[in-house]
């Protein structure tokens, strides 16, 4: 191709981030609007790709490469494959959706003094943070790759840190303190990963001579790159912590409750729908494909690790009192579902994890941006501060059960194909960890009709009689994607078709076939 779409994609935000953080401070209306209209640009852009992308059409398409550091071997090499370009396409789908949700969120604060918090920068470090993650999808050079895997870290400390939840439950100090507190854990989490993945991509030029993603892996297929097996499992250590700490997984988690609890509610639906989601992607893309024999050798404790973030994120989710940390947890739960089907080593596993991320990113977001209207409206996070919420505002209600009831897998929503493919391919392997997997399914059913019950059944509190329902605005964030949750969960087809043929070449980059059912067909 002439035009490079790819780079467009990611360059139209970078450009839009860059145009809203110079609108003047007093014209907020103006920069939200900016911003919302090159996030629409933007969508239009992946939209394109992905029709342009053809999921029989060979594994990298839409490829860009040009020097960069050439002493060093760096490439500006960009390029995606089914599961890249699913990511991409809900990256661009879902940042509108935030941009609106949040449209009144950063706007000036009286607290004692007049305090103002700057809209603009709000909505810009949104766009960056959108520009770097749809980048880390469309990187084949892992240097390239490992650059915006970490600057996403900077805008992402800056809105969790400067721009909070107003709803805190000790008033407005303490929560400054509290976002001060996740924001430097957050970062300090993932910076500690990334300097660990920085020796390891360090480790793996010394081994390889280039970045090259697409080089390297053709050379160890080919056989012209070896690796010694203490080399390779040392450097896929590397990569794989890096990429735990961003999914996370337990025990790497403890920075996610934290961040989303003191975010403000499209913050929160940023890290864990869109940002968390590279760690995953990161997973499949490098780690099984650069080191697969270090990937098979780890893949025992693994499935360990993914079967304890199962259990514990859904166990911690049902003791929560805080609407916003359920849901972290409740995600920890979930991460450990895709990261499971990951390491499955089989076709229904993977497929389910890959498609699992789209579908928890649509869902979570759908869940999550509900619970901010409501939050909103209360002013408390407090699960205990709400009761009879359906009888006043009956939309806002039904759309929370929805969006709860894809959270527990409910058949007919999106989330449940996922995790059934991610349950069956597990099992095929491995029964023993596919079973106490599905205990997970039976908590995630307690915490979510546990939520709905106490906020939104029985007799109406004082104060939420007067709660408004859904408004315009509100309707337009969560209605697409309600309609979304639906539609794949009754044809996941679409998304299916596109990422079956990646998730087929990483089984065979780990040399591993489907094991054979143990009881045959009747012809």
């Amino acid at each position: 191709m002439s035009f490079p779409l790819l780079t467009a994609t990611a360059a139209l935000p970078a450009i839009g981030a860059v145009a809203t953080a110079a609108v003047p401070a007093a014209r907020r209306n103006a920069a939200k609007a900016l911003a919302l209209l090159f996030s629409l640009a933007t969508l239009a852009l992946a939209i394109v790709v992905l029709v342009r992308f053809d999921p029989d059409g060979g594994r990298y398409q839409l490829t860009e490469s040009h020097s960069w550091i050439a002493d060093f071997g760096v490439r500006y090499e960009l390029g995606v494959d089914g599961i890249g370009v699913a990511l991409v396409a809900l990256t661009a789908l879902l940042i509108p959706f935030v941009i609106l949700a949040g449209w009144n969120d950063a706007d000036p604060l009286e607290t004692g003094s007049k305090r103002w918090r700057p809209t603009q920068g709000f909505f810009a470090l949104i766009l960056a943070v959108e520009a770097m993650v749809i980048l880390s999808f469309e990187a084949t050079d892992v240097f390239l790759f490992y650059i915006f895997f970490e600057a996403m870290l900077i805008p992402m400390y800056f809105l969790i840190g400067g721009f909070g939840d107003r709803a805190h439950e000790h008033g407005e100090e303490a929560a400054s303190t509290q976002r001060s507190y996740a924001a430097v854990k957050f970062l300090l989490y993932n910076l500690v990963g990334g300097l660990i993945m920085l020796a390891a991509v360090i480790g793996l030029y010394v081994v390889a001579g280039n970045f090259s993603l697409t080089e390297i892996a053709q050379a160890r297929a080919d056989g012209t790159l070896h690796m010694a097996t203490s080399t390779e499992r040392w450097l896929f250590l590397g990569f794989f912590f890096a990429f735990a700490v961003k999914a996370p997984l337990w025990p790497l988690h403890t920075w996610l409750p934290n961040a989303m609890g003191e975010a403000t509610t499209p913050v929160a639906v940023l890290i864990t729908a869109v940002v968390d989601k590279v760690g995953t992607f990161a997973m499949l893309r490098f780690c099984l494909q650069l080191f697969p024999e270090a990937s098979k050798w780890a893949t025992p404790v693994i499935l360990v690790l993914a079967v304890i973030s199962i259990v514990y994120g859904a166990l911690l989710a049902v003791g929560q009192r805080d609407i916003k940390r359920l849901v972290a947890y409740a995600s920890i739960s979930h991460f450990g579902f895709i990261i499971l089907g990951i390491f499955a080593m089989t076709s229904q596993g993977q497929s389910g994890a890959t498609l699992y991320m789209v579908n928890h990113g649509i869902s979570t977001a759908a869940l999550m941006l509900v619970a901010g209207f409501l939050i909103s409206r209360r002013g408390s996070r407090l699960i205990a501060d709400y009761g009879g919420v359906q009888k006043v505002a009956p939309v806002l209600a039904g759309t929370f059960l929805i969006g709860g009831l894809a959270t527990l897998s409910l058949p007919g929503l999106a989330p449940f194909v996922s995790e059934f493919l991610v349950l069956v391919g597990t099992f095929a392997r491995y029964p023993a960890i596919g079973i106490v997997a599905t205990f997970g399914i039976v908590l995630a059913a307690l915490y979510t009709l546990v939520l709905y019950q106490r906020t939104m059944t029985g007799p109406v509190k004082p104060e939420v009689a007067a709660m408004p329902d859904l408004r315009a605005r509100e309707l337009m964030v969560v209605t697409p994607l309600i309609v979304l949750l639906i539609f794949l969960g009754v044809y996941p087809k679409p998304v299916t078709d596109i990422v079956n043929p990646a998730v087929k070449q990483t089984l065979s980059d780990v040399h591993k076939t489907d094991p054979k059912p143990e009881v045959e067909a009747a012809k």
